[in-house]
């Protein structure tokens, strides 16, 4: 399949399998594969409902078994990417020359949005002949899974998960250094320029957010996904180890740190230990936000309390938690000790995307909760 962003294409792979009397999907970006149940077939025509996303892949199915149409952020008004495909699949991009540069390794790299505003990131690939994969991390979280191809001297990476559709090209130039173009969905670039380092590290994430002067805890009230007003102060949190999610279901790190933290919660509950996941969501509305996060706490079995915090737009977001000094990253985990106590700050997330950087965090994470356990 080629999401059309033209003059580009974000390709990825969809495959379907027959279960039953229902169809589902599968869409592969490396060694993450995404799977899809709700499809409905109507005649020429199939919709795919992107799991927990408000979006869908709206397809039809010509005579020569080639599928056209088009994908839709339903909260985002006139989001729409046309996208085709065919049963034929040789490389995610064209492989027209053999490769002449080997790009695996570690690399910085300097992101430029096109108001000349920009940040760092690292640079993870791992290439293999013509095939490469890999992420970025960047201090607000990592690009997921990427998956793509080198062609003579250029890459080409992309990623589609239902919610996001990246496209990186990139070349060497004769100086070393990587020259690259970054996209993601119909219209938004970026240009970055990178050159290989094995020490370059991003801000510690356990500094960027803190309390304000004058607060020494955090407390809210807000509704949980049937309306019911639950503060923060409640007796169910009362002497307990706390974690707070800013989360979104708009946005896959969160899901990749919701996939984390539900089964570890179940494991480690009994504890005393809580979770509040604070949803900031596309719409303000309350009936949209709820539905979505019930499907949410459904499909990834996310059995902690989550709250209606309000909108996604970090402005607002800080607004609603007006002792942090601002809501700079979804996903934030905020870690609070047993007398209710801000004890640590985590803003942003890489994911499992990211390999030993996933893995430190794990290991980070049980650590600094066993010292608040035996305190």
């Amino acid at each position: 399949m080629e999401l059309l962003i033209s003059p580009d294409v974000i390709p990825f792979l969809l495959t379907f399998q027959e279960s039953g009397e229902k169809w589902e999907a599968f869409v592969k970006n490396d060694r993450d594969i995404l799977h899809f149940e709700e499809i409905v077939i109507k005649n020429d025509s199939i919709f795919i409902e992107m799991g927990v996303f408000d979006s869908v892949l709206k397809l039809k199915l010509d005579e020569s078994n080639t599928l056209s149409g088009g994908f839709v952020k339903n909260f985002v008004p006139d989001y729409f990417i046309p996208l085709q495909g065919s049963q034929e699949f040789t490389s995610r991009f064209p492989v027209v020359e053999q490769p002449r540069i080997d790009f695996s390794g570690r690399w910085k790299i300097r992101f430029t949005k096109s108001d000349g505003d920009g940040y760092d990131a690292i640079g993870l690939f791992e290439q293999t002949g013509d095939q490469i994969r890999g992420t970025f991390l960047t201090p607000l979280g990592d690009y997921r899974f990427l998956e793509g191809n080198v062609s003579g001297d250029e890459l080409y990476m992309s990623t589609f998960d239902g919610s996001h559709a990246f496209l990186f090209r990139a070349t060497l130039s004769t100086e070393g250094e990587l020259i690259g173009s970054f996209r993601s969905g119909p219209r938004y670039q970026e240009s970055f320029i990178g050159e290989r380092n094995e020490t370059f590290e991003l801000p510690d994430a356990y500094s960027m957010n803190y309390l304000k002067e004058g607060f020494d805890r955090i407390q809210f009230a807000f509704p949980d996904v049937d309306g019911n007003m639950v503060s923060s102060e409640d007796p169910r949190f009362k002497d307990k180890l706390v974690l707070i999610q800013l989360f979104g279901t708009w946005c896959p790190n969160c899901v990749d740190e919701t996939r984390f933290l539900a089964p570890w919660y179940e494991r480690n509950k009994d504890k005393g230990i809580e979770i509040i996941g604070l949803a900031f969501e596309s719409k303000a509305d309350f009936t949209y936000a709820s539905e979505r996060v019930k499907k949410t706490i459904d499909r990834l079995q996310a059995n902690y309390t989550f709250l209606i915090a309000g909108s996604s737009n970090k402005e607002e977001a800080s607004k609603a938690l007006p002792a942090l000094n601002q809501v700079i990253a979804f996903p934030t985990l905020i870690y609070l000790d047993k007398t209710g106590a801000v004890r640590k700050i985590h803003t942003g997330f890489n994911g499992p995307g990211t390999g030993a950087y996933y893995e430190r965090w794990i290991e980070e994470h049980e650590t600094f909760i066993r010292e608040l356990l035996n305190e």
